[in-house]
């Protein structure tokens, strides 16, 4: 995949769809210097591992920017040579509901900044409301928010990709 990418590009999918290296492949072949932004949390030894797993899968020719919770300052110092992956919206988003911020208005920023970033970026995100209704009411109000976030997200983004089993189906938009 070579080319140029749109302002705003959403990578959708299940967990282990195949989605983050979908989405770092579209990255790589922008030809562009690539920033990272994670925003992971390395809250125990097993998402520690990940998160080593996933630096070393991408390598030294990306700059990675810890962002758990203030993605909008991390898009603002992006350069326009650069391009941004953030991954992902869904850990994202789990921060700011753990840390119990204003969903609304941090969405809003989040939607803004993409907006604003001088770099085209690449955002990848969960889509979890496919399966049974959570029980209990903190899991059902983030698969509600969750789904609302990618909807706000899908409709800014000009490239929206779905990818299953590995393999990406253009929802809106068209591959570069």
């Amino acid at each position: 995949m070579t080319g140029s990418l749109p302002p705003l590009t959403l990578v959708i999918g299940g967990a282990r769809s195949g989605k983050s290296a979908f989405a770092e492949g579209l990255v790589t072949g922008s030809g562009r210097a690539r920033r990272y932004i994670a925003t992971a949390n390395a809250w125990d030894d097993e998402m520690r591992a990940r998160i080593a797993q996933h630096r070393r899968d991408r390598g030294e020719a990306w700059l990675t920017v810890e962002a758990p919770l203030d993605v909008p300052a991390a898009l603002a110092v992006a350069s326009p040579d650069e391009v941004v992956l953030v991954d992902c919206a869904t850990l994202w988003l789990t921060n700011h509901l753990l840390a119990e911020h204003d969903l609304v208005a941090e969405g809003d920023a989040l939607i803004k900044a993409l907006g604003l970033s001088n770099a085209p970026v690449v955002i990848v995100s969960n889509e979890v409301g496919g399966g049974i209704v959570p029980e209990n009411a903190l899991a059902r109000r983030f698969r509600d928010e969750q789904g609302r976030l990618n909807q706000r997200l899908a409709a800014k983004a000009a490239l929206v990709v779905t990818v299953i089993a590995g393999l990406p189906l253009v929802l809106k938009g068209q591959l570069p």
